[in-house]
């Protein structure tokens, strides 16, 4: 018998996971952008190589599984993992590092747990974090931002330097690099240098450092744009951003001098793209409405621990993962209550 209509749901899906990846790809332009403008070639090459590694890889994988390469290309999260992973990379990052770290993500922290919609880690995060701990100078040597660089270099010698090593005629890599914004204040701090006297230098700007903020401000730009699309929900941004900013006003009342103040931290570093674009992955955070504001409050007093009293200045990508663990347990202990069941049994049916 054949019948009128299909089984349930009978309501259309707002969006696709294809439709979803590209407006986040969207949204991420803007602060990409700002990126580029800020500190150079060196982002859009990245973009490049990890681009290429991430969709060969997923290709290669899917056929090695028996499986349509096209259907998971086509659904665009192996791009989006390369797009996050390479604007978080240093612009001067040599090219196999790039590659060994897209390579790492897709292969193994997606599709080694089955694929999309498996991995249990944020895989861009997972990426970075590999190579963070196995090349820690490569991975904090950034060049300045475009308003502090005397040696600005052009696409060529960008090239030139990512896919060979070669440096410019009379540039040494002292000259051309420097540590970033959350470094540096790190460094200074643990020196007994006073957040007075650090903030005279022209690394400084309003907020955080010169260059980072303005990239942070288009971050933030894409991320409304993606809260304002339905794309991602307010609970995680907000929770995050809020906790870290709270934290971090909490303690610079305490001590001005040893304690960087709450826009810093939100400013600097890649907190805002953190925010929006990578702890509000659906796939790795999670899925209740009361379990995401704890899993973004988590990650943001995880960030200001990590870079207070840890081991790295930026924490970003280290707090998501941490929290990416404990998601199972937090969407159990937040399930809303089952239609029809009372608070005394959890809420939950069959108990």
């Amino acid at each position: 018998m054949q019948f009128p209509s299909f089984t349930s749901p009978h309501t259309d899906r707002p969006n696709s996971v294809r439709e979803n990846m590209l407006w986040v790809i969207a949204a991420l332009m803007p602060g990409a952008a700002a990126m580029f403008w800020y500190f150079g070639w060196g982002i859009i090459i990245n973009m490049a190589i990890a681009s290429a590694t991430a969709v060969s890889c997923e290709a290669l994988v899917m056929k090695m599984r028996g499986r349509q390469a096209s259907s998971a290309v086509g659904d665009m999260s192996a791009l989006l993992t390369a797009l996050l992973l390479a604007v978080a990379l240093p612009p001067l990052l040599p090219w196999w590092l790039t590659v060994i770290g897209t390579a790492f993500a897709i292969v193994v922290v997606k599709q080694l747990y089955g694929g999309l919609g498996y991995n249990p880690f944020n895989p861009a995060m997972a990426g970075y974090v590999l190579l963070l701990i196995s090349y820690p100078v490569q991975m904090t040597s950034w060049l300045p931002p475009v308003m502090l660089n005397e040696n600005p270099l052009t696409l060529v010698q960008t090239a030139m330097v990512i896919f060979s090593g070669v440096l410019p005629t009379d540039l040494t890599w002292d000259a051309l690099t420097m540590a970033s914004p959350l470094d540096s204040m790190r460094t200074q701090l643990d020196l007994n240098v006073t957040l007075s006297e650090i903030k005279l230098s022209p690394l400084w700007g309003d907020f955080g450092g010169r260059g980072w903020e303005w990239a942070g401000n288009w971050f933030l730009l894409g991320g409304l744009f993606l809260i304002y699309k339905r794309v991602i929900s307010w609970h995680i941004p907000v929770s995050m951003l809020g906790s870290l900013l709270l934290i971090a006003m909490l303690f610079h009342f305490i001590d001005q001098d040893a304690y960087p103040f709450g826009l810093f931290h939100i400013f600097s570093g890649g907190t805002l793209l953190g925010a929006f674009f990578i702890a509000t992955d659906p796939i790795t955070a999670c899925t209740t409405r009361k379990g995401q504001l704890i899993f973004g409050v988590g990650i943001g007093l995880t960030i200001y621990v990590i870079r207070t009293w840890g081991g790295y200045p930026d924490a970003v990508a280290f707090a998501v993962l941490l929290f990416n663990m404990a998601v199972p347990l937090i969407d159990h202990y937040t399930q809303p209550r089952v239609f029809g069941h009372s608070a005394e049994n959890g809420g939950r049916s069959g108990e």
